[in-house]
């Protein structure tokens, strides 16, 4: 049986989560930030009067939550192929939403919460199936992993509702993974977060890590589920203090009469609305999108740092495939210091040990015998080659930072330009900063000490939301000092003057104009009347059509 398309990546679920601890003092500064973004947003929001399509929903700032952002390209795993000697678990149970649902167990209560949700879900079933494609090469690992440990089946939905299943997801709070774990519950967890790796994104780490922190909140909040879940958004320490100010009050102590962040009010209900589709799909007369009861994708530990384009040539998958089933790796190998284990289709596992088996560990990487010139800093040479510079100093032996001219240093470089590794941290930032918006030109800004996300936006009298959107950030992200920062503006103004040096103007096409004669007039480039005007170069222009055009005005 094979598996068709299975999209890892694909557009837009306002549904987040930001994990927190009591301890965590840094985390909880975070959670405030991010309400004082929502509230800035809300005010801008009011001001204007208006929606920003695709960037930022009102509504959300009105209810005082950021919802998660995903990346828009869709990537790609051609053909998962189960092996056919290998039967289901269950010949009764062939679909693995099938196992989940005769598995739920948590009791729903009509709440006009749950029904706003349930009834949300049900009017879009394509939401359901774009979920379903992300998740299928790794829902039966994590139905393993969860049953494994004696879990709710319930929480096999969790990712639904915190990123859609999407392991690129990002949100508010730096959190990222389908799981959405921020970095410093992340780490507490076992979430392993270096310059090469991020165990957030990792499926399995981060599933392992889920159900650490989730058997750490129940036992908490003695068995109480959805305290636990609460707690999985907002922060123990704000369910456990709503829990005590009921107490003292002599209200009541269940999670549907706390006070809790309006997010939080509606985070578990979305979980419980998703069971009840589920276990009811009939009574609702809902299809879940089928998926095989059988695992897909299979671990292996390559057992030392290797070449992702390698890795993937041994396994028969083209780069961008094997970086969409291993999510955690940032750049174009695994981490030096491991994890090594890379997740590969069932089917290609066998001709990839085989082929690995056959490759010393010293040809897992592409190397560069480099000489030391004046000027050359370890640091300058691994911004060069994309690499570290303790990589550097471990592979040639070295005692401090320094180096001298002429001599030779042996360094690990990727086997294929960088741009092959598409979904690596550094590409996929590349790829969202170089993608043209609707605002004609790209500014950049290089961040300066003090400033803030907010201050930027205002600066250029852009939308808060679209500057960390067009940076692959989030609002709340802390700016690096001479880091660049893209900046896409309808019109582009004279900082002295404050006088208007390009605008956008609409020309109506007349009898007899071609694009090269209205390209002439304006002094702008035929591609970009075709960009900003989205014209196809094989049409003729028609008398009437209006074409936006972004002129120089220190040229007229």
């Amino acid at each position: 049986m094979r598996v068709k398309i299975i999209s890892i990546l694909a557009m837009s679920a306002l549904l987040s989560a930001c994990q927190m601890t009591p301890n965590e003092t840094s985390d909880n500064q975070e959670l405030d930030q991010e309400h004082q973004i929502a509230e800035q947003i809300r005010v801008s929001c009011e001001q204007s009067g208006e929606q920003v399509a695709d960037i930022f929903d009102c509504d959300s700032a009105e209810a005082g939550t950021i919802p998660v952002t995903h990346p828009v390209d869709e990537v790609v795993v051609d053909e998962l192929e189960a092996p056919e000697e290998v039967a289901a678990v269950d010949e009764e149970i062939v679909d693995i939403w099938q196992r989940i649902s005769k598995q739920l167990n948590f009791e729903i209560i009509d709440d006009k919460r749950v029904t706003e949700q349930r009834d949300w879900y049900l009017r879009h079933p394509a939401y359901m199936e774009r979920v379903a494609k992300r998740a299928k090469p790794f829902l039966h690992l994590i139905v393993e992993e969860i049953e494994k440990h004696n879990m709710p089946l319930e929480l096999v939905l969790l990712p639904i509702v915190e990123s859609a299943f999407d392991p690129f997801a990002y949100s508010h709070g730096r959190a990222a993974g389908m799981w959405q774990f921020i970095p410093a519950t992340g780490k507490r967890f076992g979430m392993k977060q270096t310059w090469w790796y991020d165990g957030r994104r990792d499926v399995l780490a981060s599933t392992k890590g889920a159900i650490a922190y989730l058997t750490y909140l129940n036992t908490m909040f003695d068995g109480n589920w959805l305290h636990a879940l609460a707690a999985y958004n907002s922060g123990e320490g704000r369910v456990m203090a709503a829990i005590k100010r009921n107490k003292k009050a002599n209200k009541s102590t269940e999670f549907w009469a706390l006070d809790l962040p309006r997010e939080t009010r509606a985070y578990v209900p979305k979980l419980l609305a998703l069971a009840d589709i589920l276990k009811n799909s009939e009574k609702y007369n809902f299809v879940w999108p089928e998926i095989e009861n059988q695992a897909l994708t299979q671990a292996v530990d390559v057992g030392s740092q290797i070449d992702l384009a390698l890795a993937a040539q041994m396994a028969g998958l083209t780069v961008k495939e094997l970086h969409a089933l291993n999510p955690g790796y940032n750049r174009w190998a695994t981490d030096p210091d491991g994890p090594f284990e890379l997740l590969l289709p069932i089917d290609k596992v066998s001709q990839f040990q085989q082929a690995l088996a056959k490759t010393d560990s010293k040809e897992r990487l592409n190397w560069v015998r480099h000489k030391v010139k004046g000027g050359d800093s370890l640091l300058k040479l691994a911004d060069k080659y994309h690499t570290t510079v303790d990589i550097i100093a471990q592979v040639n032996e070295l005692k401090g930072n320094m180096i001298r001219q002429g001599d030779y240093l042996v360094i690990p470089v990727a086997l294929k330009s960088l741009d092959s590794y598409s979904l690596s941290q550094d590409q996929r930032l590349v790829a969202t900063q170089s993608k043209k918006h609707s605002g004609a030109f790209k500014l950049s800004h290089e961040v300066k000490s003090g400033d803030t996300m907010w201050d930027i936006s205002r600066k250029y009298k852009v939308n808060l939301r679209s500057l960390a959107k067009w940076n692959g950030m989030a609002p709340t992200d802390p700016l690096i000092p001479g880091k660049n920062l893209v900046v896409w503006v309808d019109k582009v103004t004279d900082s002295q003057s404050n006088n208007a040096i390009m605008r956008s103007l609409t020309y109506t096409v007349r009898s007899g104009d071609s694009l090269a004669r209205i390209a002439d007039k304006f002094k702008v480039s035929i591609k970009d009347i075709q960009q900003w005007n989205k014209i196809n170069a094989k049409k003729y222009l028609q008398p009437g059509q209006r074409l936006k055009i972004y002129v120089d005005v220190t040229r007229t």
